[in-house]
């Protein structure tokens, strides 16, 4: 009489022991690798949102500091230490190098961001403005808007921010007036300005040079992480409740109906 076992049987038919306890332990070693990593990666996840969270208490802090004049920013060891502060700037107008980035929405109508290099007072060196939004000609999408832009001394509020936000594009970067995106090292090669490696949004609201400043306030998003994070936690949970239905709690109860059987 052959061995036979109710534990891994499949209708009626023997199972090797050796066979059972290879499988049992190899999708015991597969569920605790997938849960050691979906468990790591939901703990990325939180960690991730942390880290963001730790940015936008920076950014609020800075938000909140005094305003920079166009000395302290020149002085500034890393002017980009000081992204998101205020700023009080004085300087000249180069609206011999501005730029149209396209494809710029600003609430919710689709335009340019106008941007000019701003000399700075008292130096050769330059930062580029974020001045604002302005609409396109739809009937001619080649026309460049015509921007008011003061000749002499202009004084500005802002705050210092990272370099505009890039758009998908096919191709390299174009060099005319109006682009897709701006990449500051390539800027300063191409016009051989002396920029900072930061910009400026200019704020104010709708100015006389009719451009308008509604930009959003700097913001991190952390839901999309904690989402990510009950996801992974999710699996990880799913992968340990099947282990232990099918490998355990489920073989036992087979056993039992068995013996209840047999009698």
């Amino acid at each position: 009489m052959g061995l036979w076992q109710g534990h891994g049987s499949e209708e009626g038919r023997p199972v090797n022991p050796q066979r059972s306890a290879w499988r049992f332990w190899v999708v015991t070693v597969a569920t605790v690798v997938t849960m050691a990593a979906t468990a790591s990666l939901g703990l990325w996840q939180l960690d991730r949102a942390k880290q963001k969270l730790a940015l936008q208490a920076q950014i609020d802090e800075r938000a909140a500091l005094p305003a920079w004049s166009t000395q302290q920013l020149l002085a500034a060891a890393d002017p980009q230490t000081g992204v998101y502060r205020p700023v009080r700037l004085v300087g000249t107008w180069m609206p011999g190098h501005n730029v149209f980035l396209d494809n710029r929405q600003m609430s919710a109508r689709v335009g340019f961001f106008v941007l000019t290099p701003l000399r700075l007072e008292g130096s050769e060196r330059v930062v580029l403005v974020q001045r604002g939004w302005v609409p396109r000609d739809f009937n001619d999408r080649s026309r460049v808007p015509d921007v008011p832009t003061s000749n002499g001394r202009v004084e500005l509020e802002g705050r210092l921010a990272p370099p505009p936000a890039k758009l998908y594009q096919l191709g390299d970067d174009a060099t005319g007036p109006i682009r897709q995106n701006v990449d500051l090292a390539a800027y300063a090669q191409e016009t051989g300005l002396s920029l900072l490696g930061v910009s400026v949004l200019q704020t104010g609201g709708t100015a006389p040079d009719g451009l308008l400043r509604e930009w959003p306030r700097f913001a991190v998003d952390v839901s999309k992480h904690h989402g990510y994070a009950f996801q992974w936690f999710a699996l990880c949970a799913l992968a340990g409740a099947l282990y232990l239905w099918f490998q355990i709690l489920s073989p036992r109860r087979k056993r039992r109906l068995h013996g209840t059987d047999a009698r």
